[in-house]
């Protein structure tokens, strides 16, 4: 790549669980170079699959530390075959795969501060970790850590409060817990404790980098609303953990120059400046370039909503972050387990396994489906906690059966109530100015967005979020620089492609709609009541077998 095509650039890096990417745009947001590393293709001597070694329990689940290492090194060997002119940056940043976390040992920052350029990061780094065997976000190993963190500080509601979110085994902080009590030598070895995204931004400063409000939102270690690390939390998972984790900063924050180190062996800018660095998740909301009172619809295996939030609401279900592109705002994360395995199981039984026919179900149905509701969960949903099928008709009873087309568009508009209903339970609000973008495989089935959009009662657009974790931080890179004076996220990338609007919303739904969506609230609240009732009256009958 010639040097005048890349002037005055900015980089964005992207740790996932299965490759490290790097993608560069242009003062205009074209992108201008990209590159990736496959782990278990490009580093078959550390034996993953799918970037991570999974346990014998089959809950720990890991990954080598120095297969990252490994991983940056080759990565910018190849931008720099390829002729990448690391000159013409002007700053970068990146992104990590939310949750994981690295153990830095002690002296591991003096080690950092000296790098040699005339050695790989793997070589100058090979000794620099309490824990060589990183947990990362598919790690279920710790619901005894849960059980312990949200007893001590009131239960899981208020462990929400305080941190967005209920404690989950993938959390840090209860990963941070489970490596105190287990192997308390490695936990004392350990100088700091990175997350995935700091840990990498560490590695392009040459020193111990900030965890930033977004990223560090998802710990269950937080205040998500002063800011800061809850001694509460921090108490209840390990001693002296505050100083390990140092004090987390704004997610714009410019965290200093490269690293010498980078300067020469690459040919790095001396003043080319390192942004923080947050998580995969934050990451894509800054790639998709969310406003406030937006939603993310993600239509895929399983589905995905992310919102801009001002006023949050934590609940048992989802997640709330710091907003990685607004420090005075939030998001929020919610997962749906059922998505299009149980769309096209709906289509086949009822829509002779074609699409064609599935639209034509959604075409002769009117909008609210008389009344008719249903939520399909063939598989243990993730919010709310329901399995099986539940149909009601119009007069809120249940009924064991529906007509195919009206079964066609219950599925549907189910499912789009649950993503509005848990929405506004965690502080969504659908404003003027509303916009639902939509991607995953099903956002291009324009009826699909049809019922979208009406259940929204806002346009629908679509996006192509290819590598947008990545892409995010790119604009990241470039917002950082013009933070400090004070330009908004947005009019830092107002250049980028707009999303495509795909549907309107139909102007009557908005008076067939509130009974429906206040009756989906209500059978999630109340669903949630039942399956737990079910269990403790299950737990109780096998209590009376074994005595």
């Amino acid at each position: 790549m010639a040097a005048a095509a890349n002037a005055g650039c900015y980089l964005g890096v992207d740790l996932s669980t299965q490759q490290m990417k790097a993608m560069a745009i242009d003062n205009n947001l074209n992108v201008i170079h990209e590159t990736n590393v496959k782990f278990d293709e490009d580093l078959p001597e550390f034996r993953t699959q799918g970037g991570a070694h999974v346990h014998d329990d089959k809950l720990t689940v890991t990954t080598p530390v120095l297969l990252w290492v490994k991983a940056l090194d080759i990565l910018l060997e190849r931008m720099k075959t390829s002729n990448f002119d690391f000159s013409k940056l002007k700053s970068l940043s990146g992104t990590g795969q939310q949750h994981g976390s690295v153990y830095w040992k002690e002296g591991a920052n003096q080690t950092l501060n000296n790098m040699s350029s005339d050695h790989s990061l793997y070589q100058i780094l090979e000794s620099s970790f309490a824990v060589k065997d990183s947990p990362i976000w598919m790690d279920s190993s710790t619901t005894a850590e849960c059980q312990q963190l949200e007893k001590s500080v009131g239960g899981p509601q208020k462990l929400a409060d305080i941190t967005g979110s209920r404690a989950y085994e993938r959390f840090t902080g209860n990963q941070v817990a489970k490596i105190n009590k287990k192997n308390p030598e490695d936990y004392k070895k350990t100088e700091r404790i990175s997350l995935v995204s700091s840990f990498v931004a560490s590695l392009f400063l040459g020193d111990y980098a900030a965890i930033d409000y977004s990223d560090g939102s998802g710990m269950n270690l937080m205040d998500i609303h002063a800011h800061e690390w809850s001694q509460q939390c921090l108490d209840a998972c390990a001693s002296g953990l505050k100083e390990k984790l140092g004090a987390p900063l704004p997610s714009h924050t410019i965290l200093g120059s490269v690293s010498p180190y980078y300067v020469k062996r690459f040919g790095f800018n001396s003043e080319c400046k390192v942004i923080a660095f947050t998580g995969d998740n934050p990451a894509s909301l800054a790639g998709m370039r969310l406003h406030q009172g937006d939603i993310a619809v993600s239509l895929g295996t399983s589905d995905t909503a992310f919102l801009w939030i001002q006023d949050p609401k934590p609940t048992l279900e989802g997640h709330v972050f710091c907003n990685p592109v607004d420090s005075s705002a939030y998001m929020a994360l919610i997962c749906f387990k059922n998505g299009s395995l149980t769309r096209e199981k709906v289509r086949d039984e009822s829509a002779s396994r074609s699409w064609d026919e599935f639209a034509k179900a959604l075409k002769t149905t009117c909008p609210g489906n008389n009344g008719n509701l249903g939520f399909y969960f063939d598989v243990m949903e993730i919010t709310p906690a329901v399995v099986g099928i539940h149909r009601f008709n119009a007069k809120n009873c249940r009924v064991s059966e529906f007509p195919k087309d009206v079964e066609v568009r219950a599925v549907i508009e189910g499912q789009m109530m649950a993503k509005r209903a848990y929405a506004e339970k965690l502080g969504f609000k659908v404003l003027k100015g509303t916009r639902v973008l939509a991607t995953g495989g099903a956002s291009s089935n324009p009826d699909i967005l049809k019922v979208l959009a009406d259940v929204f009662n806002a346009p629908v657009y679509t996006i192509d979020t290819a590598n947008s974790a990545c892409l995010g931080c790119a604009y990241r890179a470039k917002h950082g620089l013009q933070a400090a004076s004070g330009q908004s996220f947005a009019d830092a990338v107002k250049m980028a492609p707009a999303p495509k609007l795909a549907v309107n919303p139909t102007c009557e739904i908005d008076k067939m709609l509130p009974n429906l969506l206040s009756f989906s609230g209500n059978f999630c609240i109340v669903s949630e009541k039942d399956m737990e009732l079910e269990k403790q009256t299950e737990l109780e009958k096998n209590t009376k077998t074994l005595r």
